[in-house]
């Protein structure tokens, strides 16, 4: 099986890249040595998560050509009620690189589909264009509005990064995102241990029958529907287990069987809650 796939404007992606969500500054640039260094080749970091500078380091001190690299940041809703959200956008963007200490980025990623993200996707549009982001695309963002999205622009999203794991799935969201033509990234992988995915009977006991974790058989899972994912871990050991899903495939009665838990709702929240919408749209980051 192929362990890149190709977004819609030609990028190669490896499917699997390293995530770093909700890991500390101070360990991130550890964490992303660490991860590069067991084989990964694909980073994920955000403006929001308040390290880029951190994965920025480790790029340098990894001494990795550049064009070996993946690398995607995300935009944090802007602010600009009497000023422009266009240029807001733009300076965000230089901002990212900077701290990245990158020329260009592999993928850049509207964050949340919140605000007047149709100036954010104009300015992106921009930046795409000129080559500073070779790929563009969307987080969170539910069928509707990415339908919106693109049937009123220019160029269509590459990737939706959205929750997909064995609980929730994602089947018609993927359906719908592979007939328009844009790429499924995971986030949350494995839900963040909830409702106690690393000892559920089916996934436990498919793992045995391989001879792999929990945590491989659900990478294998999502790889298996050609879904890019990006655990994260700062244990070198799991980041070494996490890319060593290529050598064994789920059946069709295992597929089955993980079809089977999936509740056809997140563990974390809804983008489309109000009390959610207003908690977003109100984070400032800078």
């Amino acid at each position: 099986m192929s362990q890149t796939v190709t977004l819609n404007n030609g990028v190669s992606m490896p499917i699997i890249g390293f995530g770093v969500f909700q890991i500390p500054a101070d360990d991130t640039q550890a964490a992303v040595e660490a991860a590069l260094a067991a084989g990964y080749r694909h980073l994920d970091t955000a403006a929001a998560y308040g390290n880029e500078e951190a994965v920025g380091a480790a790029i340098t001190a990894s001494g990795l050509p550049r064009a070996d690299l993946f690398v995607t940041t995300k935009l944090w809703i802007q602010h600009a009620p009497t000023g422009s959200v266009e240029n807001d956008t733009l300076r965000a963007f230089d901002t990212s690189l900077r701290r990245l200490g990158l020329d260009y980025l592999d993928l850049y990623l509207i964050h949340q589909p919140l605000g007047d993200y149709y100036s954010e996707w104009r300015a992106m549009q921009k930046v795409n264009q000129d080559g500073r982001a070779r790929a563009i695309g969307v987080s969170n963002f539910h069928p509707d509005r990415l339908v919106d999205l693109i049937e009123h622009n220019e160029i269509t999203p590459a990737v939706n990064q959205i929750e997909t794991h064995p609980f929730h799935q994602r089947v018609a969201d993927h359906e719908q995102m592979r007939e328009r033509g844009v790429q499924l990234e995971s986030w949350g992988p494995f839900a963040e241990g909830r409702n106690n995915l690393f000892t559920d009977p089916v996934l436990t006991a498919i793992a045995e029958a391989h001879g792999k974790s929990v945590a491989q058989v659900v990478l294998r899972w999502l790889v298996q529907r050609e879904v890019v994912v990006i655990p994260k871990s700062v244990r070198p050991d799991r980041m070494a287990e996490n890319l060593d899903v290529f050598d064994f495939a789920l059946t069709e009665d295992q597929l089955k069987q993980i079809a089977s838990l999936d509740a056809g709702a997140s563990l974390f929240f809804d983008h489309r809650d109000p009390a959610m919408v207003t908690a977003l749209g109100t984070r400032r980051i800078d």
